[in-house]
């Protein structure tokens, strides 16, 4: 089933504007629900809401249909954005 990656954005910028604790157990089940990782390891790896925000972003561009090399450009236009949640994630697979 394809991600309505627009529906999807508006959900968590609804949940990320509240920032309260429930808002951050919202939006870490609105990214578990697009990755193999649990809620509470979203809310352990990513404890700022905005941290969710951003990793959603990465994802976003990593999962569009786009092809790889226009996905690595627009990654690296961000670089300092995503370097953080990049840390973070190969953290954990390491």
């Amino acid at each position: 089933m394809p991600i309505d990656w627009t529906k999807l954005e508006k959900s968590i910028d609804a949940a990320a504007d509240s920032a309260a604790e429930k808002t951050d157990e919202k939006l870490a089940s609105k990214i578990s629900s697009i990755t193999r990782l649990t809620d509470d390891e979203i809310l352990e790896l990513f404890p700022e809401p905005s941290d969710v925000k951003k990793l959603f972003e990465l994802m976003k561009i990593v999962k569009s249909g786009e092809n790889r090399n226009n996905k690595i450009n627009k990654i690296v236009d961000n670089s300092e954005k995503f370097a953080g949640i990049v840390v973070t994630l190969l953290a954990k697979l390491a």
